[in-house]
């Protein structure tokens, strides 16, 4: 038997697993096509935050896959939901992109850099950190503010196997700035993400989620007591690493549900 002939339900991390930076894995388009074509349950996570869910559908529809921007979760959602909840019009500053910032706004959020209006501050990635965003966030921290972040992924993969600087590193600056600890995420692997998962597609034995972080992906598939699939085509570890996160399965890449013989 193959993986593909097992399982119903597909939950797939997309940077570093579906495609790295503008590159898609290769094959992998016809891998997920395969699986829709075979009725399979299909849907998309990712803890970066820099588009919306109607731009990664645009990706990957670019890159020839077929789905919607409906089968799409990423951090920026769930943490959206919990805010709309929870924090309806609050006024909040984000260390993130203009697309993340948007994205709140547009459920009634309040965006402000003065610190002293700033009831959240929201870490994410941000590819144009800069100094002054870091004082904006630590002062208001210090003034009160809660402390949130979408996701806590220290590094982001692109094109060459090369990493950035994400959430986490910047999450530990402030920390160690404010003396304050981070209170929520909302990212891979929390029970928020997995929650709001679990509304758009089933979760039992015939569900497995393929990705290519440990930390993130294999142990939220741990926590959601269903199957994982670590694919070395994104973040790599020492085996002593993947020992410890033990995935279902290790594979080359996603092509291998395919083939991979269980």
């Amino acid at each position: 038997m193959k993986i593909y002939q097992k399982y119903d339900n597909y939950i797939f991390d997309l940077d570093g697993t579906v495609y790295l930076g503008n590159e898609i894995i290769p094959g992998a388009n016809d891998t997920i096509n395969f699986l829709i074509e075979q009725k399979k349950n299909v849907v998309f996570i990712s803890n970066k935050t820099i588009y919306n869910v109607g731009d990664y559908a645009k990706i990957l529809n670019k890159f020839g896959i077929k789905i919607a921007a409906e089968q799409i979760i990423n951090a920026t959602l769930v943490i959206a939901d919990f805010l709309k909840s929870n924090f309806p019009k609050a006024k909040f500053y984000a260390i993130g992109e203009k697309k993340f910032i948007e994205s709140l706004e547009k459920i009634g959020l309040v965006y402000t850099e003065n610190v002293d209006k700033i009831e959240i501050v929201i870490i994410t990635l941000d590819r144009f950190l800069n100094d002054k965003k870091i004082q904006i966030a630590k002062e208001a921290i210090l003034k009160g503010a809660n402390f949130f972040a979408a996701n806590i992924d220290n590094t982001c993969p692109v094109e060459g196997k090369k990493q950035i600087i994400d959430a986490g590193i910047v999450i530990k600056e402030l920390e160690s700035l404010t003396k304050k600890k981070l209170e929520l995420h909302f990212g891979k692997p929390t029970e928020f993400m997995i929650n709001y998962i679990s509304k758009f597609i089933e979760i039992n034995d015939k569900t497995i989620l393929i990705g290519d972080r440990l930390e993130t992906d294999i142990l939220m598939g741990k926590k959601m007591k269903i199957d994982t699939a670590w694919v070395q085509t994104g973040i790599s570890y020492l085996e002593k690493d993947i020992k410890v996160f033990q995935p279902t399965y290790v594979l080359t890449s996603i092509c291998d549900i395919l083939s991979y013989e269980i």
